[in-house]
């Protein structure tokens, strides 16, 4: 934590107010970037900002749905002097495990809207400047439901399957302008997801409870912070389009 990998550096982290978001966030502060973290969670995200605060880095917040363009609008707005150089896609939704046959609009359009468009949008947002500035690194958080359907709801895992598509295309077509995109495949990790995480059909549940027994371990945020870090910082810097598995040997 006490490697200035990103000293100078101005951070985007969505979903900072909680888990891998709040560990990405605080490490990212420690490496010396300023951070602009956000938040559907206004009171998480204070709680975020006042550990940076307490260890005697500098962040801002603001508190917005990553589904909704206007907060987007607003988050872009914040960057001091309209500079981005990393972007973390963190934020995400789950969807109650439900199968397509019990698959309601509302959870659709919202697990999509925060794990997919929401990243879409956000990054179509701030890509301009990142080419105008000639770098730049966007990590975006999947998971292992991107890469089998085994592990959540449909909705969960079409966007999560989504999402690596997006970043593959993202590392393609700006590669030649300095910018980097990248994927983080987690398996289990020790976060606050919520309500939406509660299973709803039992059935279909019982199925997807058969794939968690082969997990090996639950994760700590910090674990996955480290590699979005590495992943943002000059280390990694002919790494691109990379889909990185982080579950501790459970999809292997």
């Amino acid at each position: 934590m006490g490697n200035q990998r990103h000293s100078g550096r101005v951070v985007v982290v969505t979903g900072a107010a909680s888990g891998i978001g709040r560990a990405t966030a605080t490490r990212f502060a420690a490496e010396g970037a300023r951070v602009v973290g956000c938040d559907v969670d206004t009171e998480g995200l204070a709680a975020t900002l006042g550990i940076i605060q307490e260890s005697g880095q500098q962040a801002q917040i603001v508190t917005g749905d990553v589904a909704a363009q206007s907060d987007i609008d607003r988050i872009v707005a914040a960057l001091p002097g309209g500079r981005i150089d990393v972007l973390a896609n963190v934020a995400g939704t789950m969807d109650y495990f439900l199968p397509v046959d019990e698959m309601d609009d509302a959870t659709w359009d919202r697990v999509m809207g925060v794990n997919l468009t929401g990243v879409m949008r956000l990054c179509r947002a701030v890509l301009p400047a990142m080419r105008d500035a000639g770098h730049g690194a966007i990590v975006n958080v999947a998971s292992i439901g991107a890469l089998t359907g085994s592990t959540a709801g449909t909705a969960y895992v079409t966007s999560k399957h989504g999402l690596i598509g997006l970043t593959r295309s993202i590392a393609y077509l700006y590669a030649e302008d300095g910018i980097r995109c990248n994927a983080v495949c987690p398996g289990g990790v020790e976060t606050n997801i919520g309500r939406t995480a509660t299973p709803a059909v039992s059935w279909a549940y019982r199925r997807i409870e058969k794939a968690f027994a082969t997990q090996v371990r639950i994760a700590q945020p910090d674990e996955i912070a480290a590699l979005i870090s590495w992943l943002s910082g000059d280390e990694a810097s002919n790494v691109n389009g990379a889909v990185v598995t982080a579950d501790g040997g459970w999809s292997a």
